[in-house]
């Protein structure tokens, strides 16, 4: 069974910092974009980053400078680095990843269970 499965979350202080994985596991061919999304209370999900399997990275504007993606393909994991949290940050984060598996004919998307951050004031 293909899953992405996050760890990392927690409670945190404003202005702590915390690392965010998201291990890819089962049968797995090949892996293109990796990437993590959030979603706050009463809001919709939304993108905080994403990396192709080549390194290249975007950023939601507003966590530029504060949040870093990386990733290990020997691994199939990818990584969200979260600097400076702020309050607002709070929100369950999901990992999400283009992924071509065993059986599969085509890459699909696939979507992890999330991982709570909490970022208290």
């Amino acid at each position: 069974q293909v899953q992405l499965v996050e760890s990392g979350g927690g409670l945190v202080e404003a202005g702590g910092s915390l690392r965010l994985s998201c291990v890819a596991s089962g049968r797995i061919y090949q892996i293109n974009a990796m990437g993590w999304y959030r979603q706050a209370p009463g809001k919709q999900r939304e993108s905080v980053a994403t990396i192709t399997s080549g390194g290249s990275t975007n950023y939601a504007d507003s966590l530029k400078g504060r949040f870093t993606i990386s990733r290990d393909n020997a691994k199939n994991t990818v990584y969200l680095q979260m600097n400076s949290l702020k309050p607002e940050n709070t929100a369950v984060y999901f990992c999400n990843a283009d992924m071509w598996t065993v059986g599969q004919t085509q890459f699909r998307n696939y979507w992890g269970q999330g991982t709570q951050v909490t970022v208290s004031s």
